[in-house]
């Protein structure tokens, strides 16, 4: 018989289902790398962008639609008055466990553009779903500093009450205010000159990390692999099964039969006999 049985539909089938199942893996392990990448990217952006020199937001981002995720937790300043009538609070923040609001207020530049500023976090009411106090804005003339931030998506079955927002669209927000907006990215508050007596809490820098995708991309990849080996196990007991009556075979295993009892203690072996007796 020899090894011809692998000629059947059905180890074909086997063959089949491992090559599939293989290339699962390879596309699993791929999407974690591209997943570290994507970490890996991120913090480089925060060690390049977040302490760097404040730059002139004009320069930054010339047109009101003007981001690239390149930008992002750069570091901007600006100077103008803030818009207080028109704050605006996004549900569902969370913050070391709590949840609370983010306090989003529009800041109107020198030059008669808005520019959205998310000054910071405040926790839920101790009593009520809104904040028990929310820190004023300056007033008057101020210069801001602030991280830049892409825009938020639309998120569908996601409503918020008069004063609130469920995310931070900016096209939405742009509505609100009536005053041309920078509709691609809004800035996370570093500080503001003039500064206030109190401010919500303030975003901290992300720390890096790159989470376990390396380990999980080398684990399927092990998957993989070892299916070929599991297959290649099976063939072999099947070519041993198939293949006991061959005189070479026979011969083959009663040299493995040889190697295993070498292999055991005296103890093991007089274990054997007295259960044979019994």
């Amino acid at each position: 018989m020899g090894w011809r049985f692998l000629l059947s539909r059905r180890w074909a089938g086997y063959l089949a289902l491992t090559i599939v199942f293989a290339l699962v893996c390879v596309l699993l392990a791929m999407w974690q790398l591209a997943r570290r990448d994507e970490a890996v990217a991120e913090i480089n952006r925060v060690a390049a962008n977040f302490d760097a020199e404040p730059t002139p937001l004009a320069d930054v981002l010339p047109e009101l639609d003007s981001y690239d995720v390149s930008q992002e937790w750069l570091t901007v300043s600006m100077t103008g008055t803030y818009l207080v009538d028109d704050q605006v609070l996004v549900r569902n923040r969370p913050l070391g466990g709590d949840v609370g609001f983010d306090v989003l207020v529009p800041f109107r530049l020198e030059n008669g553009d808005v520019f959205i500023v998310d000054r910071g976090w405040v926790p839920t009411g101790q009593e009520q779903d809104v904040p028990d106090a929310i820190p004023a804005a300056p007033t008057g003339t101020v210069t801001v500093v602030a991280r830049l931030k892409a825009g938020e998506p639309h998120l569908d079955n996601r409503g918020a009450v008069a004063g609130q927002i469920a995310t931070i669209e900016l096209p939405v927000l742009a509505d609100q205010v009536g005053l041309p907006t920078y509709t691609a990215a809004y800035g996370l508050l570093a500080s503001e000159d003039p500064a206030p007596a109190e401010r919500p809490t303030a975003v901290t820098k992300p720390q890096p990390d790159e989470g376990a995708h390396l380990s999980y991309t080398f684990q399927w990849f092990c998957f993989g692999l070892l299916g070929f080996v599991g297959l290649a196990y099976i063939v072999r007991q099947e070519y041993r099964r198939i293949n006991e009556d061959d005189p070479e075979e026979q011969e083959r295993a009663a040299e493995r039969e040889r190697k295993k009892r070498a292999k055991k203690s005296d103890a093991d072996v007089e274990d054997e006999i007295l259960d044979t007796r019994n």
